[in-house]
């Protein structure tokens, strides 16, 4: 009787334990499957599109084909091989594929743009490493046909102005279909692109090319406005573009002498928010900068203010919630 009563409590302890261990492992795995997954869609449901009041009709109603749903994003900074650990790499990458898949899904997004710094190591990764970088990349950026994805140039991709070369900006520019100085139009609305890295003004060899295709883009902006009587005959051959102001994209951010004025809970530490920013290295030159750039490479997630000539831009971090597109058209001056 007394083995028959042990042998009953032992095989109570040991479903006991079996039960417990169940428990533990459903919840290390409910943990697990809302931490890795569950999470983002938790997040990125509470972004919304703005609702936009129709100014043609006067109404409140949308119209889907004047509404152009376009997704912002800066830095991603894919690891290589010599800064970039393994674990670090596949906690990262894993979180970046989630958040971009999971903002796909739910946003519908027709254009994405990525302002930048794609690569941490692109200026100096060799041809072998620069094809792993890319086929990590083509995993976690894929998307549908039906939505187009740019990529624009930053330093960290083919180097600071004096690391660039035109072996560096083709090597992207074949991956990325990138051009420098091109303007991309969708739904009536001009994006110009610009590769900020050839902004230095020094008359190097891809700053010249650089600036006399901004001179050709100016031009043909000029061009397709109706007012433009004077631009008759030097225009004849021109491939007019839609009549709107053009959204200049490019990696370095504006000019600004600190962070000193950025606001948000995201925002740059009290105690780094006046330390200087150098002109040409930081933020883009304050002759440049008068351009009106919606630009990348803002470290912290603050929203920041440029007003030049009674005119406003946001420049925003990398990877917020999207409803605070800009206001398309009537933002920045023809060049």
């Amino acid at each position: 009787m007394a083995i028959l009563g042990l042998s009953s409590m032992n095989h109570y302890s040991l479903r006991k334990r079996g039960i417990f261990m169940l428990k533990l492992i459903c919840f290390t795995l409910t943990v697990f499957i809302f931490c890795e997954f569950l999470i983002y869609y938790v997040v990125i449901i509470q972004c919304h599109w703005p609702k936009l009041k129709n100014q043609t009709l006067g109404t409140n109603k949308q119209n889907s084909h004047s509404v152009l749903k376009t997704i912002f994003l800066s830095d991603p900074h894919l690891l290589g091989r010599i800064n970039g650990h393994w674990l670090d790499k596949l906690r990262r990458e894993w979180q970046m594929e989630r958040a971009f898949q999971t903002a796909l899904w739910l946003l519908q997004p027709e254009i994405v743009f990525i302002l930048g710094d794609i690569f941490d190591e692109g200026k100096w990764s060799s041809s072998q490493a620069w094809s792993d970088d890319v086929r990590r990349y083509q995993k976690i950026f894929w998307h549908p046909d039906h939505t187009e994805v740019f990529g624009i140039v930053g330093n960290h991709d083919i180097g600071f102005h004096y690391e660039m070369t035109s072996f560096k900006l083709e090597r992207f520019s074949k991956v990325f279909n990138f051009s420098s100085e091109k303007i991309i139009t969708r739904k009536g609305i001009n994006f110009l692109i610009v590769n900020s890295v050839a902004l230095e003004g020094d008359g190097c060899i891809i700053c010249r090319t650089a600036e006399a295709k901004l001179i050709e883009l100016s031009h043909q902006l000029n061009c397709s406005l109706k007012e433009q009587n004077q631009y008759k005959k030097s225009c004849s051959n021109v491939d007019k573009v839609p009549i709107s102001a053009p959204i200049l994209l490019q990696h370095y951010p504006l000019y600004r002498r600190s962070d000193s004025e950025c606001t948000g809970e995201d925002s740059v530490s009290l105690e780094k928010k006046n330390d200087p920013f150098r002109e040409k290295y930081d933020v883009l030159s304050q002759e440049a900068s008068h351009k009106k750039v919606h630009s990348g490479i803002s470290f912290f997630k603050e929203i920041f203010t440029h007003k030049y000539n009674h005119k406003v831009i946001y420049a925003r971090g990398a990877f917020l919630c999207l409803q605070d597109i800009l206001s398309l058209g009537d933002i920045l001056p023809l060049l």
